[in-house]
C-alpha cells in the first residue's frame, strides 16, 4: 500500500508557518525577526549557521524547531578531538551475527545542531559538509542515505580564536543562511526570567505543528511558488554588485544568487504571499550574503565587511519596481 503524499496550498504553509513561529517565540524570546528567517532556511531546505555570542538562545532555538516541526532532533558538541567516524558512524563486529554491521551517527536525524563547528578540525568539517551537500555518507565505500528532511543548525562563537577552526569561505558558502540573535532588549531579558520562573522547570517542551512529512510538503508547496524574471534578475544583479565592490576580495558566487532567490520565495510564503516581491529579497539579503564575501587583506582592520558590502549593493541597484517607473517617465518625457 503506498502512502499518499499531503498536498498543500500556499497559504496553508503560511498558516503552518506562523503556527510554528509562534509556539518557538514562546521559548525564543523576542527574536521574531531571526526565527523567521531561521524557518525560511528549512523551507528552503537548507542550512544555517548562528553565529553569535554564548548564551543568546542559539541551542534552544534548534531544539523548539526540532520540536514544533515534528523532527527527531540530536546535538553534537564539535570538541578538537572529534573524528569524521563520530558524526557519520561506523562498522562494529556484531557478535551474534559474526559479521560487521554499520552503527549509524548522530548525522542521522532530522535536525542536527552542530554546536561550536569552529572547534573541530577541518577533517571532521568536512564530514558534515559533505552530508550537508550530498544528504549522504560514505563509510568504508557503502554509501548511506540521510533520512530526509535533513538540517543542520550549526553554531560558531565569533569572539574566541584560540584552539579553533575557522571555516573556509567555500564551507561557508555551502549555509544557505548565517544568523545571530544579538542581545535582548532589558524589558525582552526580564521576560526570560519572568518565564522562567513560571515554568518551574529549565526544560521547555513545546508541542508539535506538524512531522517530518508535513514538513516536506511544506517544502514542495513553496517550491511551486513563481519567481518574476525581474525578480531573479535583481537577485543576480545584487550577487553581481558585491564582486565589483572596491573593498572586496571575492563577493558573492552564483550560489548566492540562486540563494537569494530561494530565500526570498520561502520568505514571501512564510509572509502569506505567492508571489516575491522585492522587499523580500531585501529582508534576507543580509542574512544570505554577508558571509559570503571576503574582505581584501589590507582591510581586515576597517570596519568595512560583508554587511557594509551588501548595504552598498541595496543602495546601488535598482529594484525591479523603481526601474520600470523610471522607464515609464522616460517613456513618457519622450512623448
Amino acid at each position: 500500500m503506498t502512502q499518499t503524499t499531503e498536498v498543500l496550498t500556499v497559504a496553508q504553509v503560511a498558516a503552518r508557518a506562523g503556527e510554528v513561529l509562534d509556539r518557538v517565540e514562546q521559548a525564543v524570546v523576542g527574536k521574531r525577526e531571526a526565527l523567521t528567517l531561521v524557518l525560511t532556511t528549512i523551507l528552503s531546505g537548507g542550512h544555517v549557521l548562528f553565529e553569535d555570542f554564548p548564551g543568546l538562545g542559539k541551542t534552544l532555538a534548534a531544539r523548539s524547531f526540532a520540536q514544533t516541526l515534528g523532527l527527531d532532533f540530536t546535538r553534537a558538541q564539535f570538541t578538537p578531538d572529534l573524528l569524521p567516524s563520530d558524526l557519520t558512524g561506523s562498522f562494529v563486529f556484531d557478535q551474534k551475527q559474526t559479521e560487521f554491521v554499520f552503527r549509524p551517527g548522530p548525522l542521522f536525524t532530522g535536525l542536527l545542531l552542530a554546536d561550536e563547528i569552529n572547534r573541530t578540525p577541518p577533517k571532521t568539517q568536512s564530514a558534515l559538509l559533505e552530508a550537508m551537500q550530498e544528504h549522504q555518507v560514505t563509510v568504508e565505500g557503502q554509501t548511506f542515505a540521510l533520512p530526509q528532511p535533513f538540517h543542520v543548525l550549526a553554531t560558531a562563537n565569533p569572539v574566541e580564536y584560540e584552539g579553533t577552526y575557522p571555516l573556509p569561505e567555500a564551507q561557508l558558502d555551502r549555509f544557505l543562511m548565517r544568523v545571530s540573535f544579538g542581545y535582548p532588549s532589558p524589558e525582552q531579558e526580564w521576560d526570560v526570567l519572568r518565564r522562567r520562573l513560571g515554568r518551574r522547570t529549565e526544560d521547555q517542551h513545546l508541542a508539535p505543528v506538524t512531522d517530518a512529512a508535513g514538513l516536506a510538503a511544506m517544502q514542495e508547496a513553496v517550491e511551486t511558488v513563481p519567481v518574476e524574471e525581474d525578480i531573479s534578475r535583481y537577485c543576480v544583479e545584487l550577487a553581481t554588485a558585491t564582486r565589483r565592490h572596491r573593498a572586496v576580495l571575492v563577493g558573492a558566487s552564483p550560489r548566492g544568487s540562486l540563494a537569494l532567490m530561494l530565500t526570498s520565495r520561502a520568505y514571501a510564503v512564510v509572509q502569506g504571499r505567492d508571489y516575491v516581491a522585492p522587499e523580500d529579497v531585501k529582508a534576507v539579503a543580509h542574512a544570505v550574503l554577508d558571509h559570503r564575501i571576503s574582505i581584501k587583506p589590507e582591510l581586515w582592520m576597517s570596519d568595512t565587511g560583508g554587511a557594509a558590502v551588501v548595504d552598498a549593493a541595496l543602495g546601488q541597484v535598482p529594484v525591479p519596481g523603481a526601474r520600470t517607473g523610471a522607464s515609464a517617465a522616460t517613456t513618457a518625457t519622450d512623448a
